[in-house]
């Protein structure tokens, strides 16, 4: 996985700090499973992916989905464990801790970026 962060395009503003990048399809199919519970500036940015499972998870998530401009599609909030979501249209998601969409004030429509974090 590479390391990265989630802004808001127009304004700029820090959305989740880090980020991890899937960068294979083990690391897609894998997902958050087994893995602990995210913190609330910490997510996973999953492509290509339309549609995400929480099946063997113990906890929700918030996901963000998105399309190949960055554009938000559609936003759930708190999927429980066993549960399916999915967009028309998306190439991309971002799963969080559950409760974090309330504190980023997204929205549908608006564009977000991705930044790789450079290790020195």
């Amino acid at each position: 996985m590479i390391h990265g962060a989630l802004y808001r395009q127009d304004n700029n503003q820090l959305l989740l700090q880090h980020v991890m990048h899937t960068t294979n399809p083990l690391e897609r199919m894998r997902g958050l499973l087994a893995r602990p519970p995210l913190t609330q500036d910490q997510g996973l940015l999953i492509m290509p992916c339309s549609s995400v499972h929480t099946f063997g998870m113990r906890y929700p998530i918030d996901l963000v989905f998105l399309n190949r401009n960055w554009q938000i599609k559609k936003l759930v909030s708190a999927l429980k464990p066993y549960r399916l979501a999915w967009s028309t249209g998306a190439s991309m998601v971002v799963e969080m801790m559950a409760g974090t969409l309330d504190k980023l004030k997204l929205t549908p429509g608006m564009i977000l970026k991705w930044e790789e974090t450079v290790c020195v």
